[in-house]
């Protein structure tokens, strides 16, 4: 284990041990804020309730929601059907990590890229492999303790698979509608195969061989700092997009008859 010390602190404040994790998809959960204060600087309603999530796009049209409480518990996120996409769906466990989450919710709030989505190409970049041996085309990665598969059990039944395991058996899974655009499966993927580690705090990192930990003393106003800035983004985009849809200034008109007030004089 490394461990690092950052530098510049402040006067009143005692630094806390946190731990940088990689792969990420094995941390853990981690702070559902970092999904719902980006949604929520991006315009979503917060509709939630003690300890449970739940929050609305602007135009009504999808809803994440997050309870511990019920079985088997975790992320739901709903989509509704419009003139040009399906209804579809997402469900992630208790123990996806909020940065793969972020992923494909930070996405949900962007306008799509103008290039063709591709869910596989993010996986291979990473260093992922297709089994030979597989009945679907799957992709693992290359350390076999993360998975993404497309499951068609029969024409017009498919559905987006994913997951995660330690040697202890612990882990998550996740379940994408075959209907969920394909740049949010794309976005979930890139989140999901990106080397850079994650954040726990003490007490928060799983125990398993599979993972590498590097220690970080971090001042509370440094944690606060990362998360204000993640949201002054989210705000800073969404109003821009809001002021390239807003109606342009027209052009002023010249006064009514000023030709004809001319030609009288």
């Amino acid at each position: 284990m490394k461990k690092t010390q950052w530098q510049g602190w402040g006067p009143g404040e005692q630094a806390e041990q946190h731990y940088l994790v990689e792969p990420r998809h094995l941390a853990g959960g981690g702070n559902l804020q970092h999904v719902a204060a980006f949604l929520h600087a991006s315009g979503w309603r917060d509709k939630s309730q003690p300890e449970r999530l739940l929050l609305e796009s602007p135009d009504r049209s999808i809803r994440i929601a997050y309870d511990p409480h019920v079985l088997p518990g975790g992320w739901v996120i709903q989509g509704t059907a419009s003139a040009h996409q399906d209804e579809w769906w997402a469900t992630l466990g208790q123990q996806t990590p909020v940065e793969i989450i972020a992923g494909l919710t930070d996405a949900l709030t962007q306008p799509r890229s103008a290039h063709a989505p591709n869910v596989w190409a993010p996986l291979l970049e990473q260093g992922w492999h297709a089994p030979e041996d597989a009945d679907h085309v799957t992709a693992v990665s290359a350390d076999s303790t993360a998975w993404v598969r497309y499951q068609q059990s029969q024409p017009g039944e498919a559905v987006w698979l994913a997951g995660a395991t330690d040697e202890h058996g612990n882990g998550w899974t996740a379940q994408l509608a075959s209907s969920t655009p394909m740049h949010l499966v794309e976005a979930f993927s890139t989140a999901l195969a990106s080397p850079d580690p994650v954040m726990r705090p003490l007490g928060r990192v799983p125990h398993s061989s599979r993972i590498r930990t590097t220690s970080v003393s971090v001042l509370p106003s440094q944690l606060r700092a990362w998360q204000q800035a993640r949201a002054t983004a989210a705000r800073a985009a969404t109003w821009a997009r809001n002021s390239v849809r807003g109606p342009r200034p027209r052009a002023a008109n010249p006064p009514a008859h000023s030709g004809s007030a001319r030609a009288r004089r």
